[in-house]
This record gives structure tokens, C-alpha cells and sequence, in this order.
């Protein structure tokens, strides 16, 4: 008992040390999602209703699961602009799939089980992120030209397969054997849409992967010192192909989810997504420059970004304000965050300062020395 007294005086007082200004600083994502429920709460007596919740939780999975990959690129000092055409490219592939494939030279179309539909498209998602990987580490292309280059190809790519059209109806049929597709967004479990425990599971084994293994370890030191991280042994390529990779299979999982969940894949999905990842990482605590940022605070963000436009929607504001809102929220992260390591920095140079030791007393304005050195 006492113990646990000791640890809580010792919490109680480290968060007296850093100071009120500092504590928002930290956790200023969870208190700007207090901040919307309160406003919105307010202004609407429907916000707060749990169907409603339960429906803004399935939007924030959306966006949930493309910050997570988005989160380990930004970790390592990277960026990925191409998750959102990489989306509609996944989804798009699904839908090609499900509406079967016809064999050249024949008049037989095959109809493939969902358990390969979703491999295939999960597949093209990975590759898509591991080539932007390639490009990053063999090619030495910046990660924001080699990811905008993708963006083009996957969007082109999902254009020419389905010729610019949607393919609807993709709720499969017994007699052919590719029924179930709507349990991927549609069906819910315990009353909770596929969409958000795919962003759980995907969450919990992102951050186990973060902070309890080698590989988590060496991301971060990556993302801190690059070069000092090579020079300790870390195979830095690798790493970085890895969260390309990983960036790419989180994209194409967000597509077969969204194009379950309107039972239609279209190849203008996606848009302005990788925007919203990027947004919800951000105000979750991380450093674009890399080596700081953490799942919980990512989620955070993601539920931000969430219910803040849901809000908006429901109490009637223009989608052209939503936007503007959208963007001044982003601007406003950025800033607190450099605001948070201008503070850092200061505290870090007074604390330097005060442990340097003083020079010798000067006795007649001359400095003592000793004559026998």
C-alpha cells in the first residue's frame, strides 16, 4: 500500500514539475476531442445518441486505419502521399474480382472465393507501398515525389481497370460461391462495425510492434538520427521498405472495408485521404521530422478529426466551412507541436546552463591561475 502511495506522490509531483502549459501541450488531443463532444453535445441533442456514436466510430475507422501505416512512414522522417488512390486501387481490384474474371480465348468468367479476393487486393496494396519503398531506399527519390508519383499511378491504374466506371452490386451470389463480402464492412459484431475491431487489431499489434520489439526500436532511432542508426548496425533500407510495405497492406485493407461498406468499389474512392492521415498523426503528437509519435495519440487524432466533421455535419455547417475548420485545426497542431519543442529545447539549454561549472573567481579583474601547471 505504501508503495503504490509512493508511485502516485511520485506522478502527482512530476506532473506539478511540468507545469499546467506544458500538461495541455501533451495532451492536447484529448482534450480537444473533449473540447468537440462538449461543443457539439450542446448544439445538438442527437450527437451523444449511441447510434450516433457507434456511426461516427465506423467513419473515424476510416481514417483510423490509414493513420496507423501512416504513422510508422512519418516515425522514420518520411511521408506517403499515394495511401488514398492505393484505397480506390484496393477497393477497385476487390470489385473486379467479385464481379468475376473472364478467361481469354474463352467464354467462361471465373468467381473467385472472398478469402482470395481479399488476399489479392491486400497484395496490391502491399506492393504498391513496398515499390514506394524501392523508390525511397534504391532510387534515393524524396518520399514525397516517390509517393506523388504513386498517388497518379495507383488512381490511373484503378481508372483503366474498371474504365472509369463503378462496379455495383457486390454482394456475390451462393450459386457462384463469392457471397460474404459484406461482412467486411457491412454486418457488425457485439453491435460494433468490421471497420473499427479491424482498427483495433491493427492498433494493438502496431503498437506491441512499437514497444516491445527490436523492430520498433530501431524505427524510432531511425526516425531520431538516421545516420547514427546505420552507423549502430540498423539496416535503415529495410526499415524503411518495411513501413512503405506495411503503409500500402493498411491502405488496401481501408479499401476492402470502404467498398464492403457501400457494397461498390469506385475508383474515385480515397480522395484527399492520405490529407486526413496525415492531419490525425500530427495532432496526435507526432513529429513530421520523425522519431516521436505513439498509436494512442494517433487514434486520438483520428477520433479528432472524426467527430469534428461529423459534428459539423450534423449541426448543419457548409462543406466548404468544414474544410476551412479542417484546415485551421491542422495548422493549429503544427504550431502547438513546435511550440512544445521550442519549449523542449529552451528547457534542455537552461538545464545545461546551470550544470556547467562556473568559472574561477577573478581576483582584481585578472582570472587565478596555477603557476606550477
Amino acid at each position: 500500500m505504501s508503495k503504490q502511495l509512493e508511485n502516485l506522490t511520485s506522478k502527482f509531483e512530476a506532473l506539478r514539475a511540468k507545469g499546467i502549459g506544458q500538461i495541455l501541450l501533451e495532451g492536447r488531443a484529448v482534450f480537444a476531442l473533449v473540447i468537440i463532444i462538449l461543443i457539439f453535445a450542446s448544439l445538438s441533442p442527437n450527437y451523444l445518441t449511441v447510434d450516433n456514436v457507434l456511426i461516427m466510430t465506423k467513419h473515424v475507422a476510416i481514417n483510423g486505419l490509414l493513420a496507423i501505416g501512416m504513422l510508422l512512414v512519418i516515425l522514420k522522417g518520411g511521408i506517403d502521399l499515394s495511401v488514398g488512390s492505393i484505397v480506390a486501387l484496393s477497393g477497385v481490384v476487390a470489385g473486379f474480382l467479385m464481379r468475376g474474371v473472364e478467361i481469354p480465348g474463352t467464354d467462361v468468367v471465373a468467381y473467385m472465393p472472398l478469402w482470395a479476393v481479399v488476399l489479392v487486393a491486400l497484395g496490391v496494396g502491399s506492393l504498391a507501398g513496398y515499390i514506394n519503398g524501392v523508390l525511397v531506399t534504391r532510387f534515393n527519390v524524396a518520399p514525397f515525389i516517390a509517393t506523388l508519383g504513386m498517388l497518379y499511378i495507383a488512381r490511373g491504374t484503378a481508372l483503366l481497370i474498371s474504365d472509369g466506371k463503378t462496379f455495383p452490386k457486390l454482394q456475390g451470389d451462393p450459386e457462384l460461391g463469392n457471397t460474404g463480402f459484406r461482412i467486411l464492412g457491412q454486418d457488425t459484431f457485439l453491435g460494433v462495425a468490421p471497420g473499427v475491431w479491424f482498427m483495433v487489431l491493427v492498433a494493438i499489434f502496431t503498437s506491441i510492434l512499437l514497444t516491445r520489439t527490436a523492430f520498433g526500436r530501431r524505427l524510432y532511432a531511425v526516425g531520431g538520427n538516421e545516420r547514427a542508426a546505420a552507423l549502430g548496425g540498423v539496416q535503415v533500407d529495410k526499415i524503411k521498405r518495411t513501413v512503405y510495405m506495411f503503409s500500402g497492406f493498411t491502405a488496401g485493407l481501408t479499401g476492402i472495408v470502404l467498398a464492403s461498406e457501400l457494397t461498390a468499389a469506385t475508383p474515385q474512392t480515397g480522395e484527399t485521404f492520405e490529407l486526413n492521415a496525415i492531419a490525425a498523426v500530427v495532432i496526435g503528437g507526432a513529429a513530421l521530422s520523425g522519431g516521436r509519435g505513439t498509436i494512442r495519440g494517433t487514434i486520438l487524432g483520428a477520433f479528432v478529426i472524426g467527430f469534428l466533421a461529423d459534428g459539423l455535419v450534423i449541426i448543419g455547417v457548409s462543406e466548404f466551412w468544414k474544410m476551412v475548420i479542417k484546415g485551421a485545426v491542422i495548422i493549429l497542431a503544427v504550431a502547438i507541436d513546435q511550440a512544445q519543442q521550442r519549449t523542449k529545447v529552451s528547457k534542455k539549454k537552461t538545464e545545461k546552463t546551470l550544470k556547467s561549472p562556473k568559472p574561477p573567481e577573478m581576483s582584481n579583474g585578472k582570472i587565478p591561475f596555477d603557476r606550477h601547471k
